[in-house]
């Protein structure tokens, strides 16, 4: 079979792969760039490499030796153990889910936009990718700012005296600092446009830099003997302040000392820390790791290598990040930790062993989150997501360097230096990642819930539990940190949820919430119990025959207006023996048929099927539609008539225009695109062409359906109906509903309470509680023969209007004497199931004419549909009859009811 070797579909994100070991560079390895097939470069990383050196170096940036004191400082080593503990638990959680969503198919380029993206959908995705690149543009920022402070606590000038001594040349302030981070990022951005690769071949020796300035602070810590210092530092008012502070070596009296909290002010910020807001700056050293799953398309066995990689990184840095904690606790006063960022240089057996550890790890973490954030940003822009502000992103160079992107982090990494102060924008970085591993985790557990046979990750070390708790660990901690900042990215994050979903993209990604919502459904119809079945709960489930939708549009519209939250399904049948075909050619116009619903804007299912006859295959879809207690109990057809078919698709302009989404590779609309729609359905039949439905077959039809226990509708003249499109403003109140319970070809049947007039009150009492005819006026006109010496129809008036009121419709009644069309009534004498042949022009005229009299102007009309003929022969009879009583009379819609459906009591 030709389908059995179709290729596997491939993501929209064109494909992309890693570049920078650190940063999920990527290269464009997009189909699209290259007319040739896309040349697949070998696996080469192994894990130390590919994963461990990357995610270490991430992980250590400038927290390590610029801000450990100041975590222990303020919060003692106690509470600063306990952060360590905390954060590490939040990243663990979020690892596992990394893990799982990793090793269940290579990612590509964007990271956790990615992995997002592809298990949530667009809109999900798309908005958590911005929310997770604006967290890397405010990380740059971040890391430059620690940087600048490195350089100005060795190269800047004294505060107290602003005089140039030595190598402390550079002049400190505010602006300044924002100049200095300028160039550091300005050096950044010309690195990343001409050679982002250095950095990933690099990684290895800047980690054994970062390693020799470690093992020199835990040598320093034993060979350099107690010192003392004096810190000066501006104050407010551009006062001097000065604090005596001292290193102390091992000492169990400074340990004890720094055992509890001592949150006092930030010399830098000139503010009051807390716990939240030394957590956040302590947590800027848990944002890293995504730098090893985002190498997997670079790995040699990536399902082995990420879960190993990461998990030894992030054990690795917990060890050092304790052991760092305990050693700056019994070696230093609490003085020297607050008051100095960069004390490890000054108890260092040589400073610039330190020194070089903080420019090469804030160095590179600054380079890592520029070039992520842009190859965040680009994958965005390749997917489309955003439109046109994000289109330049996509702009690359010949090697596949996304230039504009790295401009565009540029820029907005120059807009976050402004905060001149590391500690400013930390709170914001933390909250902004905490979302983002958030949603990590959320995708990991909407996978495990929705149970897809296909979510088979090769690590098994995670469960739903693990990822809820990670998901409410790290809404905690984001509302602990700052509740304003958290509440002020949840609802940017609503907005762009909202700005993608009314934008509707759609993808080859797969959308879980397909899968959640398919799991749910069928868990729910199993619930959905036939037996269980009430009458006052009773809506119409609608099954509509559509033989062209050109000519069938009004009457689509109309019925889903009619079917009050029910089943609706349009339902077709292509003539054809499978035998004669070599595949099923009725499952490649569902894509077709799911477009003219999208196009229509009705809530309907569609199900066709290929039948030798369009009565065989009615039954059909009548037996097999739905699904449990979801099934069709109403047919609906339209008419059967010589009146020529009008064409629907040349008088809407979602039809005969430019309709919006309508792109050339069919992004947004499942491959069919509006020239396609229309050529699929065939022009409407002319009055000369011949049917393909006799009239025996029609009425077969009606007669099939009623033996089946299923109410019958019939449809004529809806191409006259106006206003039921989607962008109608219609709201009903010029519209009337006419009802004329009478069988209008049985003059002697006058119950006006049998099943089928009360189902037909039913209808039209549904179709007055819709948006489009909620302000209609209903009219019920009651057929009396007032000249007759019986005058029982008084009786029967008063009784209609007490059952009106026991079954809450509000209308009014209208009495129509029809003496005079009754006179050209001829009583049967042959047996009730041929009493149609009895039927006189003159009275079926006279019946038209009552009808166009009384019911002239109303929107639609709703009549009562005599039981089709039992002998074929009298079938084109039967329908001259119901062609005669509504000739020229506007929208109508015959009803035949065989089922109970109102209830009076509560």
């Amino acid at each position: 079979m030709s389908n059995e070797r179709t290729p596997l579909v491939t993501s929209g994100i064109c494909g992309l792969t890693v570049a920078a070991a650190t940063c999920g560079a990527v290269r464009d390895t997009s189909p699209d760039s290259s007319s040739g097939p896309p040349s697949k470069e070998p696996r080469k990383l192994n894990t130390f490499f590919g994963v461990m050196v990357p995610t270490i170096l991430s992980m250590f940036s400038i927290v390590l030796f610029l801000r450990t004191g100041f975590v222990v400082g303020h919060a003692g080593l106690l509470e600063g153990l306990l952060m360590v503990v905390v954060a590490y638990t939040i990243i663990t959680l979020t690892i596992l889910s990394i893990c799982a969503i990793s090793t269940n198919g290579a990612i590509q380029g964007g990271g956790a936009y990615y992995m997002i993206s592809r298990s949530l959908g667009p809109e999900f995705g798309g908005s958590i990718g911005l929310m997770f690149f604006l967290a890397k543009v405010f990380a740059c920022g971040e890391y430059v700012l620690g940087l600048v402070e490195a350089i100005l606590d060795v190269f800047g000038v004294d505060a107290e005296t602003s005089v140039s001594e030595g190598v402390r040349v550079l002049p400190q302030g505010y602006w300044y600092i924002v100049l200095y981070s300028s160039v550091v990022l300005l050096l950044c951005l010309l690195v990343c446009l001409v050679g982002a690769h250095i950095y990933s071949r690099t990684a290895f020796a800047i980690l054994l830099l970062v390693t020799v300035s470690l093992l020199s602070v835990f040598i320093s810590s034993l060979a350099v003997k107690p010192l003392d210092f004096v810190l000066t530092h501006l104050g407010p008012g551009n006062q001097t302040q000065r604090y005596n502070a001292s290193y102390t070596g091992f000492n169990l009296t400074t340990l004890k000392n720094n055992l509890g909290p001592g949150y006092s002010l930030d010399y830098s910020t000139h503010t009051v820390m807390s716990f939240a807001t030394v957590f956040a700056v302590m947590f800027t050293s848990c944002t890293g790791i995504m730098a090893g799953a985002n190498m997997s398309g670079d790995l040699e066995t990536p399902s082995i290598s990420i879960p190993k990689g990461t998990i030894v990184a992030v054990i690795y840095t917990f060890i050092v990040y304790v052991l760092f904690f305990l050693l700056v606790s019994a070696t230093c006063e609490r003085t020297l930790l607050i008051q100095d960022y960069g004390f490890l240089q000054r108890i260092n057996i040589w400073p610039p062993f330190v020194t070089i550890g903080i420019y090469c790890g804030a160095l590179f973490a600054a380079m890592c989150s520029m070039i992520g954030a842009s190859r965040i940003l680009h994958a965005l822009a390749v997917d489309k997501l955003f439109g046109l502000p994000l289109a330049p992103a996509t702009i690359t160079t010949s090697s596949g360097n996304p230039w504009m992107a790295v401009l565009y982090t540029w820029g907005l990494a120059q807009c976050v230096v402004f905060a001149g102060q590391l500690n400013a924008v930390a709170s914001l970085v933390t909250v902004f990642y905490l979302l983002a591993y958030a949603a990590l985790d959320l995708a990991c557990l909407a996978l495990e819930w929705a149970s897809a046979p296909n979510f088979r990750p090769t690590f098994r070390f995670f469960s739903w539990h693990t990822c809820l708790l990670g998901i409410l660990s790290c809404l905690v901690m984001m509302f602990v940190i700052n509740p304003v900042y958290s509440s002020g990215s949840i609802v940017l994050l609503l907005l762009l949820l909202l700005f993608l979903h009314f934008r509707s993209p759609t993808s080859s990604w797969g959308y879980i919430s397909q899968a959640l919502i398919f799991h749910q459904v069928r868990k729910y119809l199993l619930m959905l119990d036939v037996r269980k079945d009430h009458v006052k709960f009773w809506r119409p489930q609608v099954l509509l025959m559509v033989a062209n939708p050109r000519s069938s549009c009004q009457l689509i519209l109309f019925v889903n207006q009619l079917k009050k939250g029910g089943l609706y399904v349009l339902g077709h049948v292509q003539l054809g023996d499978l035998d004669s075909f070599p595949s099923d050619p009725v499952q490649q116009q569902y894509s077709f048929w799911l477009s003219l619903v999208d196009k229509l804007g009705v809530k309907a299912f569609v199900d066709l099927t290929l039948s030798p006859s369009v009565r065989q295959g009615t039954q059909h879809l009548l037996r097999i539609t739905g699904l449990g207690g979801m099934k069709p109990n109403t047919l609906i057809l339209g008419f059967y008539d010589n009146c020529t078919p009008e064409d629907f698709f040349l008088q809407d302009t979602a039809f005969c225009g430019t309709s919006l989404g309508q792109g050339t590779e069919g992004e947004y609309n499942f491959g069919v695109d509006l020239p396609s729609l229309q050529a699929h359905f065939p022009p409407v039949r002319h009055v000369e062409s011949p049917r393909w439905l006799s009239p025996e077959e029609y009425v077969g039809i009606i007669s099939d359906a009623i033996k089946m226990n299923k109410n019958v509708c019939l449809g004529r003249y809806f191409f006259h109906l106006e206003g039921e499109g989607k962008q109608s403003k219609v709201d009903g109140s010029e519209r009337t509903i006419d009802v004329w319970p009478l069988n209008l070809l049985q003059p002697g049947c006058g119950d006006y309470q049998d099943v089928c007039s009360l189902f037909l009150l039913q209808m039209a009492c549904v179709l007055n509680m819709s948006s489009k005819w909620r302000h209609a006026r209903m009219r019920i006109f009651l057929n009396v023969e007032t000249e007759s010496s019986d005058q029982g129809w008084v009786v029967n008036e008063e009784t209609f209007r007490e059952l009106l009121r026991k079954l809450r419709i509000r209308a009014s009644i209208k009495i129509v004497p029809w003496d005079s069309v009754v006179q050209h009534y001829t009583q049967p004498t042959k047996d009730a199931e041929e009493q149609s042949h009895t039927l006189s022009e003159l009275f079926l005229s006279a019946v038209n004419c009552m009808l166009l009299e009384h019911s002239s102007q109303a929107a639609v009309r709703f009549l009562y549909l005599p039981r089709p003929p039992a002998h074929y022969s009298q079938s084109q009879g039967y329908l001259a009859h119901l062609e005669a009583v509504t000739n020229t009379l506007g929208p109508t819609l015959f009803i035949h009811g065989v089922t109970p459906v109102t209830y009076t009591d509560l």
